[in-house]
């Protein structure tokens, strides 16, 4: 990890990609928005609401992300975009050191 934060790769759905560092503690979607990534709506602000936050989380972390709770799957059952095996709101993702380099994919659409 470079002293700069946790580096997190955020891939839009056409491809296209945008690497930005984050300080622990802050969560995805907190990163998301204060980075201006397009196609992160939290509509709700992170009260894990809404659903318009929904990311792909890939598997290189899945063990250290830790499983959904039955709140969060309650709320990717209304997601906009197809629900996948690694989807998750990232507004329930807190960000640690030992995630640098997790690459998140963005649906192509949260409505």
């Amino acid at each position: 990890m470079s002293s700069a934060g946790i580096e997190i790769i955020f891939v839009h759905a056409d491809g296209s990609r945008k690497v930005v560092q984050a300080r622990p503690g802050r969560t995805l979607m907190e990163v998301a928005i204060e980075n201006g990534i397009k196609g992160i709506v939290a509509e709700c602000g992170g009260s894990c609401s809404c659903a318009t936050c929904h990311v792909y989380i890939g598997d290189q972390f899945p063990e250290l992300l830790g499983a959904a709770d039955s709140f969060e799957e309650e709320m990717l059952s209304g997601t906009a975009a197809r629900l996948e095996p690694d989807s998750r709101l990232s507004c329930q993702i807190k960000l640690e050191e030992h995630l640098s380099g997790l690459v998140i994919r963005i649906p192509d659409r949260q409505y």
